[in-house]
């Protein structure tokens, strides 16, 4: 029987926990213990995104260090989930030395196979949300929604992601495996959300100068790697993917006999 791998969103650690956390948390290791009690091996994996400028901005406001502050409220997590007795089976930490070393290495294969490439960029920017925007996130008013929070103007040099080189190997293989993703109503969303890129690569870094608090890039440390960037590789990276060549040890491996 093949091992039950359950993940949930890693929680952002600009603040402590609320309800909406814990009602995931209690979903997944529902999920999990059903499995258990079926005999399979079960991974449950859950955790703390803790880079990013929303964390960078919140720990100055605290007068604390972005280590110290992200270290704080993980232990509101922590406690959380142990007063719920959420049984999870792996901690994704961003901060986790085996996690930056995975994501280095991905972005080193990425740029020495010449996915990546450096770009100036001028345009609109959500402080809130972490992202450059367009004017498809523009209401019909003009104006960018309450959504977004703060946006600002900048003009800056960055790394981006070849996603246009992928956008029609990746639909194509959606529309051509339908068990791919789950649940099934979610397969148009994906499909929407490639289309609305409209073919355009992912930027990938924020300047050091700007945010200092990330993971640098290992080819070039004037920049951090952007925090989702960063975060959504705790699925893999925790799970094993690049464990040997990284030397992370203690990791599940799905992938072995």
């Amino acid at each position: 029987m093949k091992p039950y791998y359950i993940t949930t969103a890693i929680d952002y650690t600009n603040a402590p926990p609320h309800i909406g956390h814990a009602y995931e948390k209690v979903l997944a290791d529902v999920m999990a213990r059903f499995q258990r009690l079926n005999g399979r091996e079960v991974f449950f994996l859950t955790g703390v995104d803790q880079h990013g400028q929303k964390v960078q901005k919140s720990a100055d406001a605290a007068g604390l260090e972005p280590q110290a502050f992200v270290d704080g409220v993980t232990a509101h997590f922590v406690a959380l989930w142990d007063k719920l007795n959420v049984r999870y089976d792996g901690w994704a930490a961003t901060t986790d030395p085996r996690h930056k070393r995975v994501v280095q290495a991905m972005l080193q294969k990425l740029h020495d196979c010449g996915q990546l490439y450096k770009k100036s960029y001028a345009g609109f920017y959500s402080v809130r949300q972490e992202q450059f925007l367009t004017d498809k996130e523009r209401g019909p008013d003009g104006a960018f929604g309450e959504e977004w929070g703060e946006v600002v103007q900048i003009e800056e040099e960055n790394w981006y992601f070849k996603l246009s080189d992928h956008i029609d190997w990746l639909r194509n293989y959606i529309r051509t495996h339908p068990d791919f993703i789950t649940p099934a109503f979610r397969t148009q969303d994906v499909l929407n959300a490639l289309e609305s890129s409209g073919g355009q690569d992912l930027c990938i870094s924020r300047p050091a100068e700007r945010l200092s608090w990330g993971i640098p890039l290992p080819f070039d440390e004037r920049f951090v790697n952007y925090v989702w960037f960063d975060a959504l590789t705790n699925y893999i990276s925790f799970a094993g993917y690049l464990a040997d060549e990284c030397g992370n040890e203690g990791m599940p491996q799905f992938a072995k006999p």
